[in-house]
């Protein structure tokens, strides 16, 4: 198994070994095809011949930059590419089908499966084949988009390797009650929480009224078809069916995906997969104590670009 390798040695190791490109990145926009309409994204071109990263963002509305509508912007899809291209990587980031640019692509975005992320996934790989006329596609997936990535890579020959950045190891139901679990605020309605999840685990929906008010937003009758379809996912079944290179980037600070219970798991699926845990890094993967920019972003622990360039060229 390999070791898991700490911040402050990776700041050390990643001084040297990647080459620095003059080449100035062009972004464009792309389309993939999607049901309805097209599947919006950008495209960061660092050159021709260059390897290319999918990104696939995070859970809800989530945009391709892994800005959120609800208030986050951290800016963490974004800041990778742009920092993967000066190294010499491609990237795509994308918004999912029915958000954001790709709002078209269906009639209802809270109608939708892992599994229909997993199809575009596949669709985008095809057009970003095409386009950059490479043999095969990097996937960096962001929290929930990690267990996408993971289920698109199933049987896959065309995917170069996965890089789960913030990834549950958990199927997502339990990381939800443990995350509400852990509020102060919860902690006199946890039995509703419980029941919700418990049902929603099994297949059943939730009569909203019976909940305290300030749970019917999260378990919304609109968004409860999808997530019965989320939990029933396994992010370890799904790592130990790949057989392929897997970085693994997890911040020690991360209050919603937890270094010490859902990486461990993931470790155990994939002894090989490369570890990088970073000692004070947050679920956007920036530094605890980092200071927003002034356009709200986060920036990122120094070596989240770094150890993906590095594991990209490497491979």
């Amino acid at each position: 198994m390999k070791p898991v390798v700490f911040r402050f040695l990776l700041l050390l190791s990643g001084l040297g070994g990647l080459s620095s490109h003059a080449f100035a990145a062009e972004s464009t926009a792309i389309e993939a095809p999607g049901p309805l309409g097209p599947l919006a994204g950008t495209f960061v071109n660092a050159g021709a011949d260059t390897p290319v990263v999918l990104m696939i963002p995070g859970s809800g509305p989530t945009d391709r930059d892994g800005n959120s509508a609800l208030g986050p912007k951290p800016a963490t899809l974004r800041q990778i590419a742009d920092g993967l291209a000066k190294r010499g990587i491609s990237s795509v980031r994308i918004d999912k089908r029915g958000m954001f640019g790709s709002k078209q692509a269906v009639a209802d975005g809270n109608h939708v499966t892992i599994a229909d992320y997993a199809t575009d996934v596949r669709n985008w790989i095809a057009v970003i084949r095409r386009k950059a006329g490479v043999r095969c596609i990097w996937l960096a997936g962001h929290s929930e988009g990690g267990l996408v990535a993971l289920a698109s890579a199933q049987g896959q020959a065309d995917i170069c390797g996965l890089i789960l950045l913030s990834t549950a190891g958990r199927p997502l139901g339990e990381v939800l009650r443990s995350q509400l679990h852990a509020l102060p605020s919860a902690q006199t309605v946890l039995p509703q929480i419980d029941g919700a999840i418990d049902a929603l685990e099994a297949g059943r929906h939730v009569a909203v009224q019976t909940l305290h008010p300030g749970l019917r937003g999260l378990f919304h009758p609109a968004v409860q078809d999808y997530m019965i379809d989320l939990f029933h996912h396994d992010p370890v079944a799904l790592l130990k069916a790949y057989h392929g290179s897997v970085l693994i980037v997890q911040g020690a600070a991360d209050r919603q995906v937890s270094a010490t219970e859902d990486l461990p798991l993931l470790k155990a699926a994939d002894p090989k997969a490369q570890v990088v845990l970073l000692s004070n890094a947050t679920h956007p993967l920036a530094d605890l104590d980092v200071v927003p920019a002034t356009d709200g972003s986060l920036p990122l622990d120094g070596a989240v670009v770094t150890d993906i360039a590095e594991f990209v060229l490497k491979h």
